[in-house]
């Protein structure tokens, strides 16, 4: 049985390189946004490289969740943005999985988002979603799930992953201090 670890984001912070280092560790398999082109496809927001996104993904949230159910690997990284979970899709699969947030200050993020793409709303950013999701979670479980912030792990790599990974209770690897 795999364990599955679904870890939330937003945009413009280091949630690639988080599932980069999970990635890295021999016994893990990673999903990188599955739920991009369902969002794109639901919202017809035109991002960059949309048709691609579309053409390589399920459109449909149910899909989505089946096609992650099916990885197979002893860890299962999922490396999902908040804001791509719109309020009409599904989010009893979650219960399933080992739930943990990264944040990042959303100043930050804005600063970032306005110098990448120019024009931001608070959805864009999905610091809503992700506190939802949050407090679905931490009241499912009766305590907060774990949380880490990006500049944490990049000031301590190897302290907050161990740290993340006890809390997930999976062994930290040494492989995933490369990202």
């Amino acid at each position: 049985m795999s364990v599955r670890i679904a870890m939330w984001s937003g945009p413009r912070n280091i949630s690639t390189a988080m599932m980069r280092s999970f990635e890295n560790r021999p016994d893990c398999g990673v999903a990188a946004e599955p739920f991009y082109a369902a969002y794109l496809a639901q919202t017809g927001l035109d991002h960059p490289m949309r048709e691609a996104v579309l053409a390589a993904q399920p459109q449909d949230w149910r899909a989505v969740v089946a096609g992650l159910d099916a990885l197979d690997a002893p860890v299962v990284y999922e490396k999902h943005m908040a804001h791509h979970m719109l309020p009409g899709f599904g989010l009893d699969w979650t219960a399933d999985r080992r739930n943990a947030f990264l944040i990042r200050d959303p100043a930050e993020v804005l600063a970032s988002y306005v110098a990448k793409r120019g024009e931001v709303t608070l959805d864009d950013i999905g610091v809503v979603r992700q506190r939802e999701i949050f407090e679905r979670e931490a009241d499912r479980l009766g305590r907060a799930p774990p949380v880490v912030a990006g500049a944490d792990v990049l000031a301590d790599p190897r302290g907050v992953l161990a740290a993340l990974c006890a809390a997930l209770g999976v062994p930290f690897r040494e492989e995933m201090l490369c990202w």
